[in-house]
């Protein structure tokens, strides 16, 4: 296993053993200040070349000149300032071969590295097949290959000494190699972050293959079915400690308890201690494993938004005629598509799925109509008829629409198609979930909540790893009035007879007319001001969307253990000094009014104000159930 003894051996790249050849190469075991030369050659003559006076005992560090001592040549290899030095990640065995290496080169053999050797550790070198040579090493107990590429492990090449064995971030798919020859005395076994799957593997982990197992790790595979897994780990009777997060059977409700009930020996599951309470808990929940939901359940909750800007500060109060502008806020979020669930089954809740876009023929007659309506407006100007374009607008009403025109390309088409927010859009595959439309408010409350239940485990494990993500929209609507607004024009009177009458009926008014208003004079009348009301029946354009911010949530806590994950988006500033001076300016205008009397006035706005983020609540719980009654009414629901 020396650098020596490697040049005249021939292991194939990809093996172990080459592995552990070349990291030897790398401790520079013969090679200054390791192994023999000039800096300590008297030290290591044969005894037939030394003079009777090199026989009498001398001081230590009273050595020949030009060779160094022992202390000397330690402290090169010992001082992290040495460019001897090995890594500090070095593994205390490097450090022991090279001070070896020093203190007697002579015992580095083949058969001393066989013999010495009781744990190997093979880390992200890129091995892809477990060959016979391990065989040599015989006192081998702890073989460590994780982050490689193997996919399978003769287990004829693993030493019988084994102990713990450890294949984490490899390519394993089956564990029926493994399993041909185990190692006998195999006491730890981890195979995390690999590809297992299927009911079929659980069918290895039993009794007649691992008789002496105490501890596995199954994390964070494709394993899928957890009442097969238990009935074939119940085997184990020396298990006592098992990691199976990450999997997705660890996503169904009643995962911990179920396993718990089932493994009475378990005392560590998840990397957390099974409490006499736990046990007590879910006693029974075992015996009723053909009755429990094989689904998943998750909890979404937004909660506050901050920090939105006011929009609706900016405009002037609209006229007669329109638009009138009103802005609403939501939070939309990403969630993988539940295959059961139809229409309106989100309870009121906006579910909405990528939609095609409308047809080209609406956006046609829509911009047709607007050149229409700005040749008609600019011909009107030409004339002197047309008093502005806001009163004179044609495309306020339905009925103004122009016929649509033939387009000459595909090109011009996609001209007239808007262009929508990619953000606005969930990724394929999953659903867009949105909270209900609220007005401004300096908080705004979404206060939603929705409960998932899914039942392809693996498909919801997939999207647990990508995560959601997270958009603040507003929403923009413009609403004309169905009905124009009317213009009172004088109609000139036709002399004569019309003239007459019109006389008459202002002398039969006279008659009833009170002393008080004969006195008055009809000029200093004050008519009452009527209070500009909204149009009975608007139209409404279709909402113009604007997204405030957007991120995602990390989502993979909820593999490793943790119920819940628990984030404030922040978005970052989008509030001014412009803004705000207007809100407050607004809202010191309502209190003089009187129209919130009950609230109490709105902070002064100082230099120094510092304006609040755009953020949002969002809360992703993993129902757990806490009890096997719990789990049990859960399954029945």
């Amino acid at each position: 296993m020396s650098a020596r003894h490697s040049s005249g051996h021939r292991t194939h790249p990809g093996t172990v053993s080459a592995a552990v050849r070349q990291h030897l190469r790398k401790l520079c075991l013969h090679e200054f200040p390791c192994g023999t030369g000039s800096w300590n050659k008297s030290r290591f003559l044969p005894r037939t070349w030394r003079t009777w006076r090199e026989l009498i005992p001398r001081e230590e560090d009273t050595v020949s000149p030009g060779e160094e001592t022992v202390e000397a040549l330690l402290g090169l290899v010992r001082s992290p300032h040495s460019p001897w030095a090995l890594l500090q990640d070095s593994s205390a065995e490097d450090r022991f071969l090279r001070e070896l290496a020093i203190r007697n080169p002579l015992m580095l053999k083949d058969s001393f590295f066989y013999s010495y050797f009781r744990s190997l550790r093979v880390v992200d070198k890129e091995v892809s097949h477990v060959d016979k040579d391990l065989l040599k090493f015989l006192k081998l107990e702890e073989l460590v290959l994780s982050a490689n590429r193997i996919k399978e492990v003769n287990a004829a090449n693993l030493p019988p000494t084994l102990k713990v064995l450890e294949l984490y971030g490899n390519l394993i798919s089956s564990l029926e190699c493994l399993c041909a020859h185990p190692p006998p005395n195999l006491q730890h076994l981890g195979l995390g972050h690999n590809k297992l799957r299927g009911p079929s593997e659980s069918q290895h982990l039993t009794s007649s293959h691992w008789p002496k197992l105490v501890s596995l790790d199954l994390s964070f595979n494709e394993l899928t079915d957890l009442q097969v897994m238990m009935v074939n780990l119940r085997s184990l009777r020396q298990l006592r400690l098992l990691v199976l997060q990450g999997n997705p059977l660890a996503l169904v409700p009643y995962y911990r308890g179920f396993t718990i009930d089932s493994l009475l020996r378990l005392c560590v599951l998840d990397d957390i201690t099974v409490s006499p309470n736990e046990k007590h808990q879910f006693r029974g929940l075992s015996l009723s494993g053909d009755f429990l939901a094989r689904e998943a359940q998750l909890v979404v909750t937004i909660g506050n938004v901050r920090g939105v800007v006011d929009t609706s500060v900016f405009h002037s109060e609209p006229k007669p005629e329109g638009p009138y502008i009103s802005y609403n806020y939501y939070v939309t979020y990403d969630f993988i598509e539940e295959e059961e669930v139809v229409g309106d089954e989100y309870m009121g809740v906006l579910a909405e799925i990528v939609k095609p876009s409308p047809s080209p023929e609406l956006f046609v007659e829509e911009a047709f109509a607007e050149e229409d309506f700005m040749e008609e407006a600019k011909e009107s100007v030409e004339s002197g008829t047309g008093e502005s374009g806001e009163s004179d607008s044609t495309h306020d009403s339905p009925e103004s629409a122009s016929v649509p025109r033939s387009l000459d390309s595909a090109e011009e088409l996609a001209k007239l198609r808007p262009r929508v927010d990619p953000r606005l859009l969930p990724s394929p595959g999953t659903v867009l979930f949105s909270t209900e439309r609220k007005p401004w408010t300096d908080v705004i409350p979404c206060n939603y909540e929705m409960l998932h239940t899914f039942k392809d485990l693996v498909l919801l494990k997939a999207f647990l790893l990508t995560g959601t993500t997270v958009t603040i929209v507003e929403e923009k609507i413009l609403s004309w009035p169905l009905v124009p607004p009317t213009v009172d024009i004088p109609v000139p009177a036709k002399k004569g007879k019309g003239e007459k009458e019109q006389k008459g009926k202002e002398k039969e008014k006279g008659k009833y007319k009170s002393k008080k208003e004969e006195k008055e004079p009809v000029k200093e009348r004050k008519m009452p001001k009527k209070k500009r009301e909204l149009p009975k029946e608007l139209r409404q354009d279709p909402p113009i969307l604007q997204v405030l911010g957007s991120g995602s949530v990390v989502l993979e806590p909820l593999l490793s253990g943790e119920p819940t994950v628990t984030k404030v988006c922040n978005f970052g500033v989008i509030r001014t000094a412009d803004s705000d001076k207007l809100t407050l300016a607004r809202d010191l205008k309502k209190l003089k009014k009187g129209a919130r009397k009950e609230r109490p006035p709105p902070p002064a706005f100082d230099s120094e104000y510092c304006p609040e983020p755009l953020t949002v609540e969002v809360q992703v719980q993993l129902v757990q159930s806490r009890s096997a009654g719990e789990a049990l009414r859960a399954s029945a629901m």
